[in-house]
């Protein structure tokens, strides 16, 4: 099967949008999937990647400016016109939008006009994070974009439950639900270092671990509420435009960039408890590599977080913005040894089978519906 890609961002180890792109490019190679990449250009991007099996993705840039406030990401800037000249030399099988919203909404169009099916990711919630950036005038119009794109799609896959439900609710249909893997041979509590908990905490201190982004819509300044509790260090895991003023203020957190593979399963596996306080996440992959590593979660009752986490069994759901909430479930889990271990082992167990590999298995099958409903032989409800 021939299988393009079309990543709004795709900077490998960045994102988890990218992260799970790459996991599947490994998975469908292995498999003898052609697949290649269409992303906006970045500066010292590579023009192919190899996968674990030996095989090369090609990576076609396509022109793109910096988002405003945040250069990190680019945004596309080519038109539809031009894009579906570049999707048809590629003569794809199908048409793969990872969490599309500006490059995915030209694609869209591009790949309907060319008579080819189109499987959308919905990966990203862009009208929650526009509300947390201070933006909730443009929420409204996001859905409207969205909505546009993933009606033209053949097939939507939402990686959580609360995610299906809410495209649901803005009349998007043809969903399917498709979560993530986790690579429980990286992510595992042997990963722990003695000499790295000695770098983040002293002796009769406890580690919580936060892991992604610094920026807005992750809510890392609730962690404020934990940074000021006796016998506590917060470990911050990430990067963004918000690391300088959240280092002021939390000065005793230790932040330590980012970080990846066996490095950053080191760090996760030499914490006790895992936070993240983000409510706009669709399915939050640093909870499955932070239970993978042996480690009960915290998060909001919202979102990714509600499948993820089993209450009272693998960690505790908060209100949204219930920060008090909050640090009461961290001082119930830090300050009872036994309790926190026995759900630290709880959480392993609960990602054993989300593997990588059987993850691809359901995205191939996907694509087969996406390709017999785009020829007329399969009717999706």
């Amino acid at each position: 099967m021939r299988i393009l890609v079309i990543a709004e961002t795709f900077l490998p180890h960045m994102s988890g949008v990218t992260g799970s792109v790459l996991h599947m490019a490994d998975q469908l190679t292995a498999r003898g999937d052609d697949v290649s990449v269409i992303a906006p250009h970045h500066a010292g991007a590579p023009d192919s990647l190899t996968t674990a099996c030996g095989a090369r993705v090609p990576i076609h840039e396509v022109p793109s400016l910096p988002l405003p406030g945040y250069p990190g990401i680019r945004v596309a800037t080519v038109s539809a016109t031009s894009l579906r000249r570049t999707i048809a030399a590629h003569a794809p099988d199908v048409v793969h939008l990872a969490s599309p919203i500006v490059l995915g909404g030209r694609a869209v169009i591009a790949a309907r006009q060319l008579d080819l099916p189109v499987v959308a990711v919905y990966q990203t919630d862009v009208p929650g994070f526009a509300a947390a950036y201070g933006l909730p005038f443009l929420e409204n119009a996001c859905w409207q974009i969205l909505r546009d794109l993933h009606q033209r799609a053949t097939l939507t896959l939402a990686p959580s439950t609360a995610s299906r439900d809410l495209l649901a609710a803005h009349q998007i249909s043809r969903i399917r639900l498709w979560g993530r893997g986790v690579d429980t041979e990286q992510f595992r509590p042997t990963a722990r270092s003695r000499a790295l908990r000695a770098e983040l905490a002293d002796p009769t201190e406890r580690v919580v671990a936060y892991v992604g982004r610094l920026a807005p819509e992750k809510q890392v300044r609730d962690l404020r509420v934990i940074h000021d509790m006796p016998g506590v260090r917060l470990m911050i895991v990430g990067d963004g435009p918000e690391r300088a003023d959240l280092e002021q203020a939390m000065p005793r957190a230790r932040f330590v960039g980012f970080r990846r593979g066996a490095d950053l399963a080191a760090h996760l596996a030499s914490a006790d408890l895992f936070i993240h306080p983000g409510e706009h996440e669709t399915f939050c992959q640093t909870i499955q590599e932070a239970m993978a590593s042996g480690l009960p979660a915290i998060a909001p009752r919202a979102g990714g977080p509600i499948d993820l986490i089993d209450p009272s069994r693998t960690g505790w759901l908060y209100a949204p913005g219930d920060l008090a909430e909050l640090r009461a479930r961290t001082a119930d889990l830090l300050f009872d040894d036994a309790k926190r271990e026995a759900m630290g082992r709880a959480a392993l167990e609960s990602v054993r089978e989300r593997s990588w590999s059987a993850l691809a298995d359901q995205l191939r099958g996907h694509y087969e519906q996406a390709i017999l409903a785009n020829a007329g032989v399969l009717a999706l409800g």
